[in-house]
């Protein structure tokens, strides 16, 4: 994977310097940045393949960044810290990381796991293209066939009313966009003129009772807190 880029954010110059190596020497493109607005710029300019992310960073922390970055990429983050609690950990990979790395490291264990998360992104997109351009979706314990407007679950036929379906379709078509209230109801209610949050709730609501095996603890369609919802894009590994 030669032509992948990888930025470093890390405000901490020797550090940073001291990670682009390593990646330069395995023969990708490092990015660096030294704080959120860096990174934000650097995200926009260069659609990096993965993020090394500092959790303490000058004018934002990691996990807000990481938040920040995952309204618009699923991009694979690579949290590194000095903090090694288990608390630390919990915020940052609920905030949107994909692993937690702490100081110091090993070179060859750095390199390992990003070589791993960079493997899996890529084979995610692949079965993401291949499913979009079929109308039938299948995930862990969940099938659906969008010409007959079919859903299984376990095996078991649910009846979705076509608002549900609708709603289902955007989530399974784009499983790693955070859609937030009032895209949903923009998109599947076919206008913005009257943004109701309230609606929309119910609505996930009832389809998470009709498809879930826990709705209060949902494997399908996860919130993302203080943006929205998004399908659990993870079940891809599976």
């Amino acid at each position: 994977m030669p032509d992948e880029k990888i930025l470093i954010i890390d405000d901490e110059r020797a550090i940073n310097d001291l990670i682009l190596s390593y990646i330069e020497k395995e023969g990708y493109t490092a990015i660096q940045a030294f704080n959120g607005e860096g990174a934000l710029e650097a995200i926009a300019e260069h659609e990096p393949n993965l993020i090394v992310l500092d959790v303490m960073l000058p004018d934002i922390d990691g996990p807000n960044l990481c938040l920040e970055i995952r309204r618009h990429s699923d991009v694979p983050i690579l949290f590194l810290s000095c903090k090694g609690e288990e608390i630390d950990k919990i915020v940052a990979l609920s905030s949107g990381g994909d692993d937690y790395m702490t100081k110091p490291f090993s070179s060859g264990e750095f390199i390992a796991r990003i070589n791993a998360h960079l493997r899996r992104h890529q084979a995610n997109n692949i079965k993401v293209a291949n499913n979009t351009n079929n109308s039938v979706f299948e995930f862990p314990g969940l099938y659906i066939n969008m010409d007959l407007h079919e859903v299984r679950i376990s095996g078991e036929s649910v009846k979705l009313t076509p608002k549900e379906f609708h709603i289902l379709s955007l989530f399974v078509k784009n499983p790693t966009r955070i859609f937030s209230i009032e895209q949903l109801f923009e998109l599947a209610w076919k206008t913005n003129t009257y943004s109701n949050a309230k609606t929309v709730m119910v609505y996930i609501s009832t389809l998470r009772k009709k498809i879930e095996f826990d709705p209060n603890n949902p494997k399908y369609i996860i919130s993302i807190r203080g943006f929205g919802y998004k399908f659990n894009h993870n079940l891809l590994d599976e």
